[in-house]
């Protein structure tokens, strides 16, 4: 954990959200500024800044993260219809916040390119 990391500080309890999943690796949480009806936000409980990092430092959590975010689609009743999983990773991304964080976002239709 980092002090000055908001994703980290959610993690301690120091700063409310809307939980939707949590369980001893993983936390789930509603997207404050949603871009669709369902827009929710898994990460590792642990502090690292991008998927990347992850990746290479363990492999099995990435796989967590995802069972986690079919598990919200499937809570959120949007698992048939299709939701979008998405990971910024670094500034060209526009990754806002240093710890990975995959965005689980449907409940409408989603074009591409978004606009």
């Amino acid at each position: 954990m980092t002090d000055e990391c908001l994703f980290c500080r959610i993690v301690a309890g120091e700063i409310p959200a809307t939980v939707v999943i949590s369980n001893e690796r993983v936390l789930a949480f509603r997207d404050i500024s949603p871009v669709a009806p369902s827009h929710v936000l898994v990460i590792p409980k642990e502090h690292y800044p991008t998927a990347a990092d992850l990746a290479k430092a363990d492999p099995a959590l990435v796989g967590e993260i995802l069972t986690v975010a079919h598990q919200v689609a499937e809570a959120d009743g949007i698992a048939e219809s299709g939701y979008r999983l998405v990971f910024n990773t670094g500034p060209d991304a526009n990754q806002t916040v240093l710890h990975v964080h995959c965005h689980v976002i449907g409940g409408r239709s989603m074009t591409w390119p978004p606009g």
